[in-house]
């Protein structure tokens, strides 16, 4: 993921709830033979902060659809990204209970074939006009062993979010390494004790890792599906602390922060409640509807040496359609026509995500002037995830967000959180296979 998001997306976001349930081994969503012309069609799609805009564009896609397909009804619910992971097993294990289509993280592609749950649309996708102009990467996240299962929605990485009126009162300037970072949101809250310096989340997953990236830390090593955790090496280890360490009553206090997820961060931001903020291109609606629209810029997040970018997360969104649909052709068209041109046009310009169609991308970052940070990390280079059925069980288990949360309590320091996180990330790569 929107969402980074998830999710986003989302690219995939979490919070410090506890998820003992995870993503099923076996499925009994066996695909159906059925493919009728009529009925209702039931779509799920996340929750966003702020969600009326991404609400009014599906609206105008269900409208459309209706009108080309008159005895057709399409029921939209739109769930909480954090509880993805209970509501999709439900629906895997009980096709009763499933949406025909639904919005995904591509963080969770790999997972979700491996249980059985998606339908291969490599025919339909390889016959859509549009598809020729997806972004290679985007593609990859809807592809698992050649095959694909979705359509990209939309792609999405982070940048820092700043305050230019605090700065500018403060005398501030605008850090260029992650030393500068943290000593300027620690002046930030000195100077304002009622701000946030730099909000950060316990359970903002993607909000910690540029830290362990840019320190040279990895998540895990490996190839072809077979992966080792890497999570608690000694320059994973770094970035760890480097990012914890910013939990605190000069910056973010734990009592505060160490439950907050991606959300609570740009909440709070926009809310007028913080100098600064990691937050992605598809966070630019909530934060022009807040408080702070017209006193805050973004820049790139700033690495360890001066002038350079942090690695961030190539997060993003699919759609894609439940193999247990019993209205295959239907919901295939359906899939299309929400991740189309005009969709992810409409939807940038209602919520800030960048478009997967690299013609699509190209024209709305000519426009719009707040694309070209996000646009220069993606240059700078980003990370992904492993490619791995095993990280579905890692990310619905808050495996890295628990880990986080140890070293935040001082229940554990960081040597003994990230070993014992390295350990369930290797079982979970394990029991994948």
């Amino acid at each position: 993921m929107k969402r980074s998001p998830r999710s986003p997306r989302l690219a995939v976001l979490l919070t410090a709830l506890v998820v003992t349930a995870c993503a099923p081994q076996t499925s009994t969503n066996s695909a159906s033979d059925k493919d009728e012309k009529s009925g209702t069609l039931r779509v799920w799609l996340f929750q966003e902060v702020g969600n009326k805009p991404k609400e009014k564009v599906v609206d105008s896609v269900v409208t459309a659809f209706r009108k080309a397909h008159k005895d057709t009804e399409v029921d939209v619910e739109y769930i909480p990204v954090e509880t993805r992971a209970q509501r999709v097993k439900a629906a895997f294990n009980d096709p009763k209970s499933a949406p025909d289509v639904m919005e995904y993280g591509n963080t969770d592609t790999a997972g979700y074939v491996k249980d059985g749950g998606l339908l291969d649309v490599t025919k339909e996708f390889g016959a859509w006009s549009e598809a020729k102009d997806t972004d290679p990467t985007a593609k990859q996240s809807v592809t698992v062993a050649g095959r694909v299962y979705g359509a990209p929605f939309y792609v999405g990485v982070r940048a820092l979010y700043y305050r230019t009126d605090v700065f500018q009162k403060l005398g501030l300037d605008v850090p260029k390494s992650m030393a500068e970072l943290a000593s300027t949101a620690r002046r930030i809250r000195a100077a304002e004790p009622g701000l946030y310096g730099l909000v950060v989340g316990g359970a903002y997953t993607y909000g910690a890792m540029p830290f362990v990236w840019a320190n040279g830390g990895e998540l895990a090593t490996g190839t072809a599906g077979s992966y080792t955790s890497a999570i608690d090496s000694a320059a994973a280890q770094k970035g760890i602390k480097a990012y914890t360490s910013l939990f605190s009553d000069d910056n973010c206090p734990a009592a505060k922060c160490a439950g907050f997820g991606g959300n609570d961060t740009i909440t709070a931001f926009a809310a007028g409640k913080a100098g600064m903020a990691i937050g992605g291109d598809f966070s630019h609606t909530a934060v022009e509807a807040g408080k702070v629209k017209g006193k805050y810029a973004v820049v790139p997040l700033p690495g360890v040496a001066p002038g350079s970018i942090a690695p961030a997360f190539a997060g993003g969104n699919n759609i894609g359609v439940l193999k247990s649909t019993s209205h295959r052709t239907l919901a295939v068209e359906l899939m299309e026509q929400l991740s189309s041109k005009k969709t992810q046009a409409s939807m940038f310009d209602a919520m800030g995500f960048l478009p997967t169609f690299t013609d699509v991308r190209q024209r709305v970052a000519a426009r719009e002037p707040y694309v070209k940070p996000f646009a220069r990390t993606l240059g700078a280079g980003t990370r992904f995830v492993p490619a791995s059925p095993g990280w579905s069980q890692i990310d619905s288990s808050l495996v890295l967000p628990t880990m986080l949360q140890e070293v935040i309590s001082g229940k554990k320091d960081v040597a003994a959180a990230s070993k014992d996180a390295a350990a369930k990330m290797d079982e979970a790569f394990g029991s994948a296979g």
